[in-house]
């Protein structure tokens, strides 16, 4: 596991507390608020077996007076985030409880974790050369993720049920895109590999 992170994707309270900005904006997903209870023997065995462990969390940047940057297409999406969401350091942007602690936490902007980040710094640095990635959305930051991985020579496994999207069709949908640059495989059988070392 020297040379393997799992890296837990957007997995934050803003996207999966009831009391965040998504569950206030009536977008809460059962799917997506399901994958803490999930991955959480995974990340247990993964940190006990010494891997790094990193989270990606969704960053919207204060700008003047305190009011988010949001890119337009976003703001045309999810039009009830609002001053406060995703913000640096707050609650909501913050990994849920029942994962952390992590190794490192990689703030990003956009869908994928590489994009103007240091996540590629840390990795080689780190001597990381595999990833296992799961998180949300699936046909977001973590296929965005997961391509941007590839094209550096970062071996990559996507876990297919420590993934969602907001339908079960898109989550699919994205898990066969990603089938030609990624290992596609299951919690349980990546803790059966993990336990047998």
């Amino acid at each position: 596991m020297k040379d393997t992170a799992l890296l837990l994707v957007d997995l934050q309270n803003d996207f999966l507390d009831p009391r965040g900005a998504y569950g206030r904006g009536g977008q809460a997903n059962a799917a997506i608020a399901a994958l803490p209870g999930k991955l959480e023997p995974l990340v247990r065995l993964a940190r006990g077996n010494g891997a790094i462990i990193g989270a990606t969390l969704f960053t919207l940047v204060p700008g003047r007076g305190g009011e988010p940057m949001i890119a337009p297409h976003l703001k045309a999406l999810r039009p009830f985030l609002a001053k406060g969401d995703f913000a640096p350091g707050a609650w909501g942007h913050q990994l849920v409880d029942a994962l952390a602690p992590v190794d490192f936490n990689i703030e990003k902007i956009a869908y994928s974790a590489f994009y103007m980040t240091r996540l590629e710094w840390v990795l080689r640095k780190a001597g990381i050369t595999r990833l296992i990635v799961g998180g949300i959305v699936t046909n977001g930051g973590v296929a965005s993720t997961v391509r941007d991985a590839h094209v550096r020579d970062i071996e990559v496994t996507v876990l297919e049920d420590g993934c969602a999207a907001f339908s079960a069709d898109t989550h699919r949908a994205a898990i066969e895109g990603l089938r030609p640059v990624a290992t596609i495989t299951t919690i349980a059988e990546t803790m059966q590999a993990l336990a047998a070392g």
